[in-house]
C-alpha cells in the first residue's frame, strides 16, 4: 500500500509542471491580506490594447503576454485603478486598495446553517451556530441532532451519557479536537463532549474519512473540530437559561471585553444541575444520574493585523459529579465495598467525580507582504482526575497530557502549488487503577509531516500528506493520507480519499459502562506493550460525489457516500459472553462499510427540508466467529424540516424546526446463557424519534425557545437486566439501544448585550 501510495504522486505529479505561455497573476485585497483568497471578475489589460483577461473565482487570470506590452491596467469596480510594470512573464501576485470616498453598498445573502464547500479537496463541511440553535445543544456531545453524518446513542442505562459516531464506528476512532488540538481523548473519552457546553461553540468542521496529517496520526474514520466563539466577535454579555422535564437545568454566561487595541478577554461560565429523582420504568433505578457542573473558561485574544499577528490562550477549569443507581441510594450510608459480606439489602450505587484542569495557547504569524506564507505555534497542557465507583467496582484514572505542534504553510512557485510542514510531540502519563489492580504507563511520540496541495483552479485538485513518527509504545512508522477532487461538470464534484491511522486503545476509559455490570474482565496479554494488547491500526477507503441543483427556482443539494474502514488489527471489545467483558487483538479481518445518501433542498423561502438514508454493514471476526457489530442499526432514516418566518418592526420572528429519525433493528449481545426471565432477543424492534422546537425572536438581543426531545415517547424495555438483584450474577446495564427516559419538555431563553 506505501508503494502504491507513492506511485500515485509520482503519477500526479506531471499535472503539477506548468509551461509559462503567458502571464499568470492573481489579485488580491489588500484589506484582507490573512485571508488568503483572491478576488473575482477583476478585468485586467494591456495598456493601449483590446486584449485583456478576468479573474476567476480564485483570483487567477491568464493573459496573453509578448515582450512588447510593458503596461499592465488592473481595474475593479470599488478599487483604485493600478498600472503595473511588467518586464517579463513571471507569475506575479498583486494587491488591489479599496478606493475611500465611494459610497457604501452592502450585499447581503442567506448563510446556510450547514455548509458543504463546493471547492474544498477534503470532505468537509461547517455546522454553523445557527444550525446548533436549533436544538437544545446543551454540550458538544448534543450539538448532532440535526445533523444527519452523526449518529447518537447511549452508552449505558445508568450514567445518560450521550455517544457519537461516524461511518458507523464511535468516537475513539474520531480525532475530536478544539480548534485542531486534540482534545477529546484518552480518560475524557466518554464524557469529554459534555465538557464543551454548546454555547461555547462558534461552529463545527466535521471531515469524513482520513483526516490531515498535521493533526496527527490517530484519526480513523474522520474528525470534528469545534470552533469556539471568540472574545473579538462574540457579544459583551452573553446569557442562556434552560430546563427541562428530565429535571435538568443549566446556565450559560459569557462576559467580553476589549483590554486594548489587540487585547480582548472573555470568560465564560457554565453549570448544571439535575437534583430530581426518575423512575418511569419502575425497575427501582434511576432514569437518569443526578448530576452537578461547573465550567469555567478564560479565554484571551490578541490580534495585531498591520504586522500579521494572532493569538489565543484559554485556561478552563471543570468540576463534574454525578450519582446513579437505586433510587434510594445514599452514597454517605449505603455505599458497598468490596470487602463488605453481603447479606442480601444493599443498595446498589456509583459515582463518578471528575476534576480536570486545562490551558492552551495557539500563535500565528502571516506574513504581511506574503499572505500565502504562516507560521503557526499550538500548544495544550490538561490534567484529568477521575475517581469512580460501580457498586463494588471501582475505577480511578489521572491522565496528564502535553501537546505541541509547529505548523509552516507557504508555496511551491504559485498559490496552485501549496503545502505544510512541521514537527509536533505528544506527551500522556496515565494511572489507572481496576479495582486493585494497577495499570500505569507512559507515552511519547515525536514526529514530522509534509502536506502537499495543488489545484488547477478548475477542476482538478488534491492533498497528498506524510507524516513519520516515533512512539516509544508503537514503534516508528508511518501515516500517508491522500485527497483527491474532479468537478466533472457545472456544480457536480467528486472526491475519494485513502489513508492510515494507529492508536493504542484505553480499554478501560473507552468502554467504563462495563464496571456497570457483574461481568468479570478479561484480557488476552498477547505480548503487547498496552494492557498487553497492539495497537489499532487501520485504513480508511472513501468515495463521495455532490451535486447541486435548481429546481422551479429553489436551489439544493445531493450528496452520496461510501467508506470503508478496514483493520490490520483492533482491540476486539467482545461481549458475546453475559458473564464476561472480553478484550484481545484481531484474529482475522474487521470491516466497516457506510453508506450514506443525503438530499437538501429549499422548498420554499425560509422553508428548508433535509432528509437522508444510512446503511451500515460492520463485522467483525470474533473467537466464537463472524459476527454483525451489536447494538447498531443497519440502516437509518432521518429528515429535518426548518422554517422561519420574515423578522419585522412590529412583529417578532418565529423559527419552528422538526426532527425525524428511524432508527432500524439492531442486533444484541447474546445472553442465551442467561437464566430465561434475563434473555434478551437476538434484535431489537425498529423505533422511531420525533424532536421538535419552536423559538421566538423579540429582538436582536432576546429570544425564548421551547421544545421536546423523543415526543414519540419511546423507551426501552428491561433496559437493566436483573435489576431485581444488582449484586447477582446476572446484572448488566450495559445493552442499551433506545432511549430510558421517554418523552422530555424543555424551555429556555438566550438574551445578548451586543
Amino acid at each position: 500500500m506505501k508503494k502504491y501510495f507513492l506511485n500515485s504522486i509520482m503519477l500526479l505529479m506531471p499535472f503539477v509542471i506548468f509551461s509559462q505561455t503567458s502571464l499568470k497573476g492573481m489579485i488580491m485585497d489588500k484589506d484582507n491580506p490573512k485571508d488568503n483568497l483572491g478576488v473575482a471578475d477583476v478585468t485586467v489589460h494591456w495598456l493601449n490594447t483590446n486584449v485583456s483577461a478576468v479573474t476567476n473565482k480564485k483570483g487567477w487570470f491568464a493573459i496573453a503576454y509578448t515582450p512588447e506590452y510593458k503596461k499592465l491596467v488592473v481595474s475593479y469596480l470599488g478599487y483604485k485603478t493600478d498600472t503595473l510594470t511588467i518586464t517579463s512573464a513571471q507569475t506575479f501576485h498583486h494587491f488591489i486598495t479599496p478606493q475611500n470616498n465611494l459610497e457604501e453598498v452592502t450585499i447581503t445573502s442567506e448563510r446556510k446553517p450547514i455548509q458543504r464547500s463546493f471547492l474544498s479537496t477534503v470532505n468537509v463541511f461547517t455546522v454553523n451556530q445557527e444550525e446548533l440553535l436549533k436544538a437544545a445543544c446543551c454540550n458538544l456531545a448534543e450539538s448532532f441532532e440535526t445533523n444527519p453524518s452523526i449518529d447518537i446513542s447511549f452508552s449505558d442505562a445508568l450514567t445518560g451519557t450521550k455517544q457519537i459516531e461516524m461511518l458507523g464506528l464511535t468516537s475513539p476512532y474520531l480525532l475530536i479536537t478544539q480548534e485542531n488540538i486534540p482534545s477529546v481523548r484518552g480518560a475524557s473519552q466518554v464524557f469529554g463532549l459534555t465538557f464543551t457546553p454548546g454555547t461555547w461553540v462558534e461552529s463545527i468542521q466535521i471531515t469524513k474519512g482520513a483526516g490531515s496529517v498535521v493533526n496527527g496520526f490517530e484519526s480513523i474514520s474522520g474528525q470534528i473540530n469545534a470552533e469556539l466563539v471568540k472574545p473579538l466577535t462574540d457579544n459583551k454579555l452573553f446569557v442562556n437559561l434552560f430546563g427541562s422535564q428530565m429535571g435538568r437545568f443549566e446556565a450559560n454566561t459569557h462576559f467580553n471585553k476589549k483590554i486594548s487595541e489587540k487585547w480582548q478577554t472573555g470568560l465564560y461560565i457554565h453549570g448544571n444541575y439535575r437534583g430530581q429523582k426518575f423512575d418511569r420504568n419502575e425497575d427501582g433505578f434511576l432514569d437518569m444520574p443526578l448530576s452537578n457542573q461547573i465550567n469555567v473558561m478564560n479565554r484571551w485574544q490578541f490580534t495585531d493585523a498591520e504586522k500579521g499577528w494572532v493569538s489565543f490562550i484559554n485556561v478552563r477549569f471543570l468540576n463534574d459529579e454525578k450519582q446513579t443507581g437505586e433510587i434510594n441510594f445514599n452514597p454517605s450510608t449505603n455505599r458497598v465495598y468490596p470487602e463488605t459480606t453481603l447479606v442480601g439489602n444493599e443498595l446498589w450505587g456509583s459515582e463518578i467525580a471528575t476534576k480536570r484542569f486545562d490551558t492552551s495557547a495557539k500563535l500565528g504569524y502571516v506574513f504581511p507582504e506574503l499572505p500565502y506564507q504562516s507560521i503557526g505555534f499550538q500548544m495544550a497542557y490538561s490534567n484529568h482526575q477521575q475517581d469512580s465507583y460501580f457498586g463494588l467496582n471501582s475505577y480511578d484514572i489521572q491522565h496528564e497530557s502535553v501537546y505541541s505542534n509547529v505548523i509552516f504553510n507557504s508555496i511551491i512557485g504559485d498559490t496552485r502549488n501549496k503545502f505544510k510542514t512541521g514537527i509536533s510531540f505528544t506527551y500522556d502519563k496515565y494511572n489507572e487503577l481496576v479495582n486493585t489492580l494497577n495499570y500505569n504507563r507512559n507515552e511519547n511520540s515525536f514526529g514530522g509531516f509534509f502536506e502537499y496541495a495543488f489545484d488547477n483552479l478548475n477542476d482538478f485538485s488534491l492533498t497528498a500528506g506524510l507524516r513519520i513518527d516515533t512512539h516509544n509504545l508503537l514503534g516508528t512508522f508511518i501515516t500517508p493520507r491522500l485527497h483527491l477532487r474532479y468537478a466533472a461538470w457545472e456544480k457536480g464534484v467528486f472526491r475519494a480519499s485513502i489513508g492510515r491511522g494507529k492508536r493504542s486503545a484505553n480499554i478501560f476509559a473507552e468502554n467504563q459502562q462495563v464496571f456497570a455490570s457483574s461481568r468479570k474482565i478479561q484480557v488476552d496479554d498477547n505480548g503487547g506493550d498496552i494492557y498487553g494488547l497492539n495497537p489499532e491500526i487501520a485504513w480508511n477507503y472513501g468515495v463521495s460525489y455532490l451535486q447541486k441543483f435548481n429546481i422551479f427556482d429553489k436551489k439544493g443539494d445531493v450528496t452520496i457516500d461510501f467508506y470503508q474502514t478496514n483493520f490490520q488489527n483492533q482491540v476486539v471489545v467482545d461481549w458475546e459472553n453475559p458473564r464476561t467483558i472480553s478484550f484481545y487483538d484481531l484474529p482475522g479481518k474487521s470491516i466497516a462499510n457506510s453508506f450514506q445518501v443525503e438530499l437538501n433542498y429549499s422548498l420554499a423561502k425560509n422553508l428548508n427540508v433535509r432528509t437522508a438514508y444510512k446503511y451500515f454493514d460492520i463485522t467483525t471476526d470474533y473467537k466464537s466467529g463472524n459476527l454483525q457489530k451489536p447494538i447498531q442499526p443497519k440502516d437509518r432514516f432521518f429528515a429535518n424540516i426548518s422554517y422561519e418566518t420574515t423578522a419585522s418592526e412590529k412583529l417578532a420572528q418565529w423559527k419552528f424546526d422538526l426532527t425525524f429519525n428511524h432508527i432500524g433493528t439492531q442486533r444484541l449481545p447474546n445472553t442465551s446463557a442467561n437464566p430465561t426471565q434475563y434473555q434478551l432477543p437476538e434484535f431489537s424492534s425498529s423505533f422511531q424519534l420525533l424532536n421538535a422546537q419552536v423559538t421566538k425572536v423579540f429582538s436582536d438581543t432576546f429570544e425564548v425557545y421551547f421544545g421536546g426531545e423523543n415526543l414519540t415517547n419511546v423507551q426501552q424495555n428491561n433496559p437493566i437486566l436483573g435489576s431485581d438483584a444488582p449484586f447477582g450474577p446476572n446484572f448488566d446495564s450495559t445493552i442499551v439501544y433506545a432511549p430510558i427516559f421517554g418523552r422530555s419538555i424543555y424551555v429556555g431563553l438566550r438574551f445578548k448585550i451586543l
